[in-house]
């Protein structure tokens, strides 16, 4: 499989661009699977036009090709044109400029059929219609899967040190930083870069703009595998959730739907219950699929992958100076817990479940589109006004979510638990959608859970920020840094072929 070429993608992207500013294109689509074919047959059969392709002056990488090899290339970083006549000298001198590739490899018709030669020879001649329109449509046997039952909380064994929790938790491989991925490539290109990695969407200036696009990408696959409806409603709500986090309005989605054998009707049925989930989102958000595409038969010795249906979403800031992020900034802040009611205290299919217990099981949380609709569109219109930091809820529930603040802006916080009723692993730990943690000014509180009562949407104050520990009640604390060196170490360590994760427990 070859590895794409970032630069050599920026200058097409910027070529493409430049090209479409003019009026030379009539068609445009970029070589995704089957290459020449796929994009060839689409283009034509959307047109209702023949073509006929010259292989020979197609650009190749090596000599000696054949033409069943050239038609199926997967190479990265192409896109096909249909360019207006007499416009091709226009459109080459851009691509040159660029330092690109660019060459007239055919030409459309009127026959409705595509026709491809190879040095000088026809190798294939058929109609357009079947592949492009007429192809059969599979009708899957498929089985769905059983609904299982909530976890009950009151089968885990009483844990006197959330501290110790929060240290595996965050050194698990979902939760650990990933920081030193992203610190080997250049993520601040052309200087548009608003707010780097790490947060809950990446923020980036509409260049030369004082508007910007926000993008988060989000898939919780144990939750998909115990309960594929659930599981891809809840991919488009945290995507959706995300976007919200940083102030941007979203706007839509594209799906990648990564599955095992889709011949095995339990697979076909974890598909079909995932875009089940995942429609009923969309349409409850107002949140449109554009594009997506489809990854199946991921298995090892007949094994599948855990249903992935990932979502990747983009959102619009009007405004860049109106946006937030998850670090706490100040000292001496509130932090406030909004969509309390969506329900804390949800441990199927937790994290925490998993690691400190070492069980999965249980119903993954539901998620109520109509409440996660009103609590992101509160939150969003806090955003730029009195909130200071976001940070929604998910993986790890509640003293994560804080945790995370705390180490993305080197301020602690002391966590309020007084009226807790529940045992301290569901309200700490527990996955309950719909939720945000928001830092807020003690003068601001007020009015806020004034607002938060008339949109109906439910807050609670959880801590104030400061210091350089986190603290709960009980007398459980821990430093910033002895926190930062367990999120931090797992992924280094992995790389360098320890890949043990760390279980060190205690309260640094």
């Amino acid at each position: 499989m070859q590895v794409g070429d970032p630069f050599t993608e920026k200058l097409l992207i910027e070529a493409c661009l430049e090209l479409m500013a003019t009026d030379c294109i009539i068609a445009i689509q970029d070589m995704g699977a089957a290459g020449l074919t796929s994009s060839s047959f689409e283009m034509a059969g959307k047109g209702g036009v023949g073509i006929e392709l010259d292989l020979d002056l197609v650009p190749m990488r090596e000599t000696g090709m054949t033409a069943y090899e050239m038609m199926l290339s997967e190479s990265q970083e192409r896109m096909l044109m249909i360019l207006k006549p007499g416009r091709e000298p226009e459109a080459e001198a851009i691509f040159r400029k660029w330092d690109l590739d660019f060459a007239i490899v055919g030409r459309t018709t009127d026959s409705g059929r595509m026709v491809v030669r190879r040095h000088a020879a026809v190798v294939a001649d058929l109609p357009i219609d079947p592949l492009a329109k007429s192809a059969p449509v599979y009708e899957r046997p498929w089985a769905e899967t059983p609904s299982p039952q909530p976890f009950d909380p009151s089968t885990l064994p009483r844990r006197d040190d959330p501290i110790a929790a929060l240290k595996r938790l965050l050194a698990c491989p979902d939760l650990a930083s990933k920081r030193w991925i992203w610190e080997q490539y250049d993520h601040m290109v052309m200087g548009d870069t608003v707010q780097r990695p790490g947060g809950d969407a990446a923020v980036i200036r509409v260049h030369g703009a004082a508007k910007g696009l926000a993008l988060a990408t989000d898939c919780t696959p144990r939750y998909c595998y115990a309960d594929p409806v659930e599981g891809g409603k809840q991919a488009v709500a945290e995507c959706w959730r995300n976007l919200t986090a940083v102030g941007a309005l979203p706007l839509a989605i594209t799906d990648n739907m990564n599955f095992g054998n889709p011949e095995r009707p339990e697979i076909m049925g974890q598909f079909v219950g995932c875009i089940e989930g995942m429609r009923e989102a969309c349409r409850a958000l107002d949140f449109p699929v554009v594009s997506g595409n489809v990854s199946l038969y991921n298995e090892t010795n007949g094994v599948g992958i855990p249903p992935t249906p990932a979502i990747g979403g983009v959102g619009l800031i009007r405004d860049l100076d109106r946006t937030a992020s998850l670090a706490i900034k100040t000292g001496g802040a509130k932090l406030l817990l909004v969509g309390d009611a969506a329900g804390a205290g949800w441990l199927g299919q937790s994290l925490y479940l998993r690691e400190i217990e070492e069980r999965e099981e249980g119903a993954p949380p539901p998620v109520d589109l109509e409440q996660e609709r009103r609590t992101g569109d509160f939150v969003r219109g806090l955003i730029g006004g009195r909130v200071g930091a976001c940070h929604d809820l998910s993986d790890g529930g509640l003293l994560v979510a804080v945790a995370e603040m705390a180490l993305s802006g080197g301020i602690g916080a002391a966590m309020e638990m007084d009226d807790v009723q529940e045992p301290w692993h569901g309200w700490l730990f527990g996955e309950g959608q719909g939720r945000y943690v928001i830092a807020v000014a003690e003068d601001a509180v007020n009015a806020v859970a004034v607002q938060a009562g008339a949109a109906g949407v439910a807050v609670r104050l959880i801590g104030t920020t400061g210091g350089e520990m986190l603290t709960l009640a009980g007398g459980h604390a821990i430093s910033l840094q002895s926190l930062r060196v367990a999120h931090e170490r797992w992924l280094p360590n992995y790389a360098a072929g320890v890949g043990a994760r760390s279980t060190t427990g205690g309260t640094g």
